[in-house]
């Protein structure tokens, strides 16, 4: 683990020494939790939307898209429940001074065992080579057997307790596995507390007439309240979708791990109406669909997981997260929730208004219940470049650092480099440059030698490398050279857009997913 967290802490500050994410406000020494991105971590984050974008909108004839408003009247927060329940249970250490999230600490601690069993598997399949039965070892030795046993006592005690919203238990939990602070390495724990995670401002011209509201902790609710305005406008039927990219923001406490947990975040989220009592057969049809959406591309089938709520949200009846193996371990990146109909018959309870859908084939008209799948983009922007980070040691001894992006995501498409600055050579490739300017995003770059221009490439996770050389004048040929092999190979001029579009088309990627 203390490898990961090394490999972890070098990819922040490459992310940082490459322009894709900078501490926010740095020049004032930054705001916590809060992050900015620089120009190809924009790039690379928009590429991500667009992907979730088009599978949603592209791919599914009755799934449409809104951009609702982060101000919304107070009201819709009190029928979701937010203003009541939304709540994180935390635990302050007295001698660290330091502030944690309760169920958090009791999560690594699970971790922790789960690792421990992993090691025990680890040093036995070197032991045992090739005759090595995984299964057999798991269900019979001792070490193994005596972690698991731990783990699934806590992880029971665990789940009740955040079942009951028991906060004596949570510490008691704390304080009987002798969970210390990770800082101080103490275990003077204070009791466990409710804290409410949703920022609010005031809304109105003075202090007398302003109304209280809350910058929105999710994206969900505006496509709620716009549910009849979508489904009338476009002549919808059950089932449909409405998706929507957009900004969140919650008051962590322990914002923490980079962008994976931040106060101010980016959701992309599709909710889809369905007739109530076939929503458990769409969640697991969601479940199904969101998965092939990350695992096409590329990263490892074996780094995603589904992991099944242990306590189920106040509105949900089946709830499963895709976790990502980051280097801090399997984390959440989406969740799918089968939410019921909770959130419209509250907001019709609320507002007044009639929130229903007359069904023609059943001549009857109902609330629909709601499948939600919600995928962070930040945290996936995190999955992708964890999963990407290489550090390879080549033939001649030297180090390289490259970026693996999905080429497709990959913020620069294509780098186009003369070989010297002189001869004609930049003029050609300035011109090759334009050319493919307006298909692929390119970059063109002359200083420094060849070698130190393919690392620089290498480092932002670009895919092609055009080189021109004085070849290139009369045989109208360059050198591509392919970022993960570092094989190079030499092709006419005229045939690059053709190559490049073939490996980076977004169009192929979605028609991989959608089985075409």
């Amino acid at each position: 683990m203390p490898q990961q967290e090394d490999i972890f802490k070098k990819l922040i500050s490459h992310c940082k020494e490459y322009g894709f994410v900078f501490p926010s406000s740095e020049i004032y020494d930054g705001l916590g939790a809060v992050y900015d991105y620089g120009q190809n971590g924009v790039e690379l984050k928009n590429n991500i939307k667009k992907y979730w974008w088009d599978s949603m909108t592209l791919l599914n004839e009755n799934v449409a898209g809104i951009d609702s408003a982060i101000f919304m009247h107070p009201t819709i927060w009190k029928a979701s429940g937010h203003v009541d329940a939304f709540n994180d249970p935390l635990i302050d250490n007295k001698d660290s001074k330091k502030r944690y999230r309760a169920d958090v600490l009791i999560e690594d601690q699970i971790t922790k065992y789960e690792d421990k069993i992993d090691k025990e598997v680890e040093k036995a399949a070197k032991r045992f080579g090739e005759t090595f039965d995984e299964q057999k070892f798991r269900a019979t030795n001792s070490r193994v057997l005596e972690n698991q046993s731990k783990k699934d006592e806590l992880h029971t005690r665990f789940a009740k307790a955040l079942n009951d919203g028991d906060l004596e238990e949570l510490r008691q939990i704390i304080l009987d596995y002798e969970i210390v602070c990770p800082i101080s390495g103490t275990k003077n724990w204070t009791d466990v507390r409710q804290f409410n995670l949703m920022f609010s401002t005031e809304m109105g011209s003075t202090a007398d007439g302003a109304t209280k509201i809350y910058l929105r902790p999710e994206t969900a609710q505006g496509i709620f309240v716009n549910f009849l305005n979508v489904q009338k406008s476009g002549r919808m039927k059950i089932p449909f979708g409405i998706a929507q990219i957009g900004k969140a923001f919650r008051n962590e406490i322990v914002a923490r791990q980079f962008v994976f947990r931040m106060r101010e975040f980016e959701q992309m989220e599709m909710q889809f109406f369905v007739r109530p009592g076939e929503e458990l057969k769409w969640f697991e049809q969601w479940k199904q669909t969101r998965m092939k959406w990350h695992k096409a591309l590329g990263l490892g089938d074996k780094k995603y997981r589904f992991h099944d709520h242990d306590k189920l949200a106040h509105y949900a009846n089946a709830a499963t997260d895709i976790e990502f193996e980051m280097p801090f371990g399997f984390k959440e990146v989406e969740g799918i929730h089968s939410r019921t109909d909770f959130d419209l018959s509250s907001h019709e309870k609320y507002s007044g208004k009639n929130i229903r859908f007359f069904d023609p084939e059943l001549n009857q008209s109902y609330i629909p219940y709601v499948i939600e799948t919600s995928i962070g983009v930040d945290r996936m922007f995190l999955a992708i470049l964890s999963g990407s980070y290489c550090e390879e040691t080549l033939e001649n001894g030297e180090m390289r650092v490259v970026l693996k992006i999905p080429p497709v995501l990959a913020p620069v498409k294509l780098a186009v480099l003369p070989l010297v600055k002189k001869d004609g050579l930049p003029e050609k490739a300035r011109e090759i440059r334009n050319n493919l300017k307006f298909d692929f995003h390119c970059q063109y770059d002359e200083k420094d030698s060849i070698g130190k221009r393919y690392r620089r490439q290498d480092a932002i996770g670009t895919p092609y490398c055009i080189t021109v050389d004085h070849d290139t004048l009369t045989d109208h040929c360059v050198t591509i050279r392919y970022r993960d092999t570092m094989n190079q190979e030499r092709i006419p001029i005229s045939s690059l857009e053709t190559i490049i579009e073939k490996k980076v088309s977004m169009k192929n990627l979605l028609k991989q997913i959608a089985n075409v």
